[in-house]
C-alpha cells in the first residue's frame, strides 16, 4: 500500500466502505486506485492472488463467479471492472462523494 492510500481498517474505525479486489499486474486496478485517490475516497486494496482470505472473501461476495479484476465493493455494492460511470454513481448513491 503506498503513502497515498488510506487504509480504513484501523482498530478505531468501522468496516471499510470501499474495497478494491485486485492483483499486482492489473493496470486497470492501478488506474482505479489513482482515480479514487483523486476523488479523495478512502479505500482498502486486497490482492486476491497474494491473500487467500481476500480471494475467498471476494468469492463469497460474488457467488463464487470470478470474472477478473478489479472488483470494487462500495458499501456492499459490487462494481466489476474499472467502470467509472458506475463507480461514480455508486459512490454518490452511498454518500461517499458529493452528489
Amino acid at each position: 500500500m503506498d503513502e497515498n492510500t488510506v487504509n480504513t481498517t484501523d482498530d478505531n474505525t468501522t468496516d471499510p466502505k470501499v474495497i478494491i479486489y485486485s492483483t499486482t499486474w492489473c493496470a486497470f486496478c492501478k488506474t482505479e486506485e489513482q482515480y479514487l485517490q483523486k476523488l479523495g475516497v478512502a479505500y482498502v486494496k486486497k490482492d486476491v492472488e497474494e491473500d487467500k482470505a481476500a480471494y475467498e472473501e471476494l468469492m463469497q461476495k460474488n457467488g463464487g463467479a470470478f470474472q477478473g479484476v478489479p472488483v470494487t465493493d462500495i458499501a456492499g455494492d459490487l462494481v466489476l471492472g474499472f467502470d467509472r460511470p458506475k463507480i461514480d454513481s455508486t459512490l454518490k448513491a452511498k454518500g461517499l462523494v458529493a452528489a
